[in-house]
């Protein structure tokens, strides 16, 4: 078996370093990557494919009651942080080397995220129907089911 020599393993050690340094600099001013563990909504629009979601939220019945988490993260702090960093990271992968479908669709686990946030703010309306199934569907409906606008407003 042989060793790489001790001067090419520093050097291969600075350039992974350097390397990482330089994602994390990148990732953090160019990308803004601290404003993606705020609250703010404008942070989804950083990426210009979701400027057009961000645009619709605006024009939304929620726009003055629910942020991008609101809906889309659970609401726990750990739990939520960890929703976030996966879908930072798909999304970073998949936006980077353009492997994404257009029109973006929801993951099944956002879905159920959002589903459980559906319910935990609509509590009082919808404690009578939530769980049931739709003309006999053995499926649970989900609320985007008949309410796929509310959200991001009217698609256009």
């Amino acid at each position: 078996m042989k060793f790489i020599p001790t001067h090419r393993a520093g050097i291969i050690l600075s350039v992974l370093i350097g390397a990482m340094v330089g994602l994390g600099y990148f990732t953090w001013t160019y990308a803004e990557g601290g404003s993606y563990f705020s609250n703010d909504p404008r942070a989804c629009a950083n990426c210009h494919i979701m400027r057009e979601y961000f645009d619709s939220w605006q024009k939304s019945s929620h726009h003055s009651r629910a942020a991008c988490n609101d809906c889309h993260t659970p609401h726990e702090f750990f739990p939520k942080y960890l929703a976030k960093g996966e879908n930072g990271l798909r999304h970073s992968w998949k936006f980077t080397f353009q492997n994404f479908k257009e029109p973006l669709h929801i993951t099944q686990t956002n879905l159920d995220n959002l589903q459980v946030n559906c319910v935990s703010c609509h509590e009082g309306l919808v404690r009578e129907i939530a769980g049931r199934t739709q003309h006999g569907n053995s499926k649970e409906q989900t609320c985007i089911h008949c309410h796929a606008d509310v959200g991001h407003g009217a698609r256009y």
